[in-house]
């Protein structure tokens, strides 16, 4: 006989559930996914589609047999994580390498704690830091594959183009190395990086619709723009010889994805709205700190990734209003 825990009314119903959710943010995806399938063409393509089938058969395979539980396929999490670990990847990226990414970030960031809920860290991020330590020639490679978008190379005469990021370029030539940055051009279309650097303007619809769609609330992500852009300006204002201005730093690189995307992820982030804001701000500092300072020309995952350790700090200290208290 199952026994059931009835606990004391009032009880909140919502129509929404871990798959609507899950649901919404892959909608939400589809306009930077197409951009970057369109410009990167067949090789984006088979990236997205193995690291989604990994992820997936990976969550599926671990739930059946290490688990011994029904599997959570369903829910579409492990979609979800697949898609955004393509997005932090580069178009040429190895197949193997796609693979050991999925299995970082399934097998140990997500199902070793016991699946969706439980996981202290950002999966995606978790299996692109780890690929980025372990294989960095492959995950700094920015050749551009020609894509659907892009002049045949039997009319170009090559196969491949140079693609180098903005924020390497910074980081190993200084200010000079971007001078003449058209930051228009790099809000609709920024050539080179991975597929969720490519198209600021995409991304940033969205995250509209996942507003519009209550299914994640802005005070991480506007705390995160702010932090950069403060921390930016104060420097920029220092010395704009050495240092980045804020629009630069806000429009650059994997920025608006994690952003967006990835600090926002209900587990690894604060509850509360002050929680949210001082997560954000945190992850914004670091960005430039490692940005400016630091051996990556890149740091939004460390950021992220760093501040989930201090998620359960921030629930201990700040506490949603329960419900039916003043």
């Amino acid at each position: 006989m199952k026994k059931y825990i009835v606990s004391p009314n009032p009880h909140i119903h919502a129509a929404v559930s871990t798959r609507s959710l899950m649901l919404d943010v892959i909608i939400a995806l589809i306009p930077a996914l197409l951009v970057s399938v369109l410009f990167y063409g067949l090789s984006e393509l088979l990236i997205l589609a193995l690291s989604v089938a990994c992820c997936v058969l990976l969550e599926w395979a671990i739930t059946k047999w290490m688990l011994k539980r029904p599997s959570t396929i369903g829910d579409l999490s492990a979609v979800v994580t697949g898609l955004l670990l393509a997005m932090n990847l580069p178009a040429t990226t190895p197949w193997y390498v796609v693979v050991v990414g999925a299995v970082v970030a399934i097998g140990v960031a997500k199902m070793s704690f016991g699946g969706i809920g439980q996981n202290p860290f950002n999966p995606a991020i978790t299996g692109r830091v780890f690929l980025l330590i372990s294989f960095p020639a492959q995950m700094t490679d920015w050749t551009v594959p020609q894509g659907f978008l892009s002049i045949p190379s039997c009319l170009s005469g090559v196969d491949t183009v140079s693609g180098a990021t903005l924020l390497g370029k910074y980081a190993e030539g200084g200010v000079e190395a971007i001078a003449g940055t058209d930051y228009l051009q790099t809000l609709f279309f920024n050539i080179g990086g991975s597929a969720g650097e490519l198209s600021a303007i995409a991304l940033l619809l969205g995250f509209g619709y996942l507003l519009v769609r209550r299914v994640i609330k802005p005070w991480t992500t506007l705390s995160i723009f702010g932090s950069v852009a403060l921390v930016s300006l104060i420097f920029w204002l220092i010395d704009p010889t050495r240092f980045t201005d804020p629009l630069f730093n806000l429009l650059t690189g994997g920025l608006i994805l994690g952003a967006c995307f990835m600090a926002t992820d209900y587990v690894t982030s604060p509850m509360s709205t002050a929680g949210q804001v001082i997560y954000g701000a945190g992850i914004g500092l670091i960005v430039m700190m490692i940005r400016y300072f630091g051996s990556y020309p890149e740091g939004v995952s460390f950021a992220i990734l760093i501040m989930n350790m201090v998620v359960p700090l921030l629930n201990n200290a700040f506490h949603q209003k329960k419900y039916g208290r003043n």
